[in-house]
This record gives C-alpha cells, structure tokens and sequence, in this order.
C-alpha cells in the first residue's frame, strides 16, 4: 500500500477513503512495513492528528488488537497507537504479568532494556494473519519518545504492557515480531496454536516443539 505524495498528503487521502469506518491494515510483504518510519515532526494538523489517531484506535478495536502501528495502515509515520483490557484468566494474567493497558499514543518511541531478563510468550501480529510464534523479549524496557501532545515520556514499563510497546516499536523500525521468533513455535492460529496460545506459558510447546526458552 505504498504511494506517492507527502506524509500529509497520503493521511488525508485515508481519512478521506476511511471515513467513519476502518482503514484496511497491510500485510507482510508490502515495503512499508519494512523500512524505518520517518519521525513525526509536525506533518499534520492538530485536528488531521486527532482524526488518524482515532482511525488508528477504531481499526485496532475492531481487528482486534492490543497495538497499531502507523505503517500497518500504509502510512511511513513515526506513530503508534496501544491499549490492552488485560484477560480474564488470573493464571494468564499473573504469569504474562498482563496488566490492563489504557489508551495511549506513541509518537517517535524508541526502547532499551532495563536489564538483562528476557522472557518468551507467544505473540500474533494483525499484519500476519493466521499465525503465532514465541518471541523472548526484554521483560522490562525503558521506554522514551512523546505523545500526541508532544509532551515527552520517559519510563519504565514491565510485563506485558513492555511487550506490546516493543512489538509496536519495532514496526516502526521496519521490524516484524517473525523476525524475533523461534521458528519452531510458529503455528497456525486455528491449529495447535489455539491451545498452545491458551496456556500461561509456553512451556509444553516449547518442550513438544523442540524450542528454547530465556
């Protein structure tokens, strides 16, 4: 879904195609999602910014999704958008440390790890469709950038919520979470994948499939 035309000119050529409703989402393959996202410096309007964010949230509720990064809509912006209601399952919940994430905006994020402890769960991505691996991230990451507002951030972020934020930014380093994966996790979502996607931790696959863990 790549094109011709500025930053500006292709947001408002979405916003104009989406309306109210949802911008398509690209898939593995499209140069887009390969290359570093330019960083955001004020291409937009306050209300042009306003109105891709909400696009971008709509799109990820519906999918549905915990993160969207601006690549994923076709467009090479520094810009993603995350929110998680965490899960039901106390187990889930306590082992991936998946606390609820409130609606953000990541604008020109950047991360580094905190330590060295690294943990591995299985993650999906809405621009590859149909598959999950397990990826070992970085259980804590110091996450840098700004908001919508240009307001700086500077924090810490653990558990899940850092797995989302990497996931994320890595997007916009023309980065795929396949790239990190241990190919012999990868499974179908509407295979083995369901259950092993179901578990706490990723332990039995690990051990049926013959891959490692951190």
């Amino acid at each position: 879904m790549s094109g011709a035309g500025t930053v500006r000119e292709r947001v408002l050529a979405l916003l104009d195609a989406a309306g109210d409703g949802l911008a398509p989402i690209v898939r593995a393959g499209d140069p887009v999602l390969r290359v570093p996202a330019p960083r955001y410096d004020g291409q937009l309007r306050d209300d042009e910014l306003t109105a891709l964010v909400a696009l971008m949230r709509r799109t990820m509720h519906a999918a549905p999704g915990v993160g969207l990064a601006a690549p994923q809509v076709g467009l090479p912006l520094a810009l993603a958008v995350v929110e998680d209601p965490g899960v039901d399952s106390a187990d889930v919940a306590r082992e991936r440390e998946r606390t609820p994430l409130p609606f953000r905006v990541l604008v020109n994020p950047d991360y580094e790890p905190v330590d060295d402890e690294r943990v591995g769960f299985y993650e999906g991505c809405l621009s590859v469709p149909g598959y999950v691996a397990v990826v070992a991230r970085p259980r804590r990451v110091r996450l840098t950038g700004q908001d919508e507002t240009g307001a700086g951030v500077d924090e810490v972020v653990t558990g899940w919520p850092a797995r989302i934020v990497q996931h994320e930014t890595d997007h916009l380093r023309g980065t795929l979470y396949l790239d990190r994966a241990e190919p012999r996790s990868l499974a179908a979502s509407d295979g083995a994948a369901v259950r092993w996607a179901a578990e706490p931790h990723p332990r039995s696959a690990a051990e049926a499939l013959g891959f490692p863990l951190p």
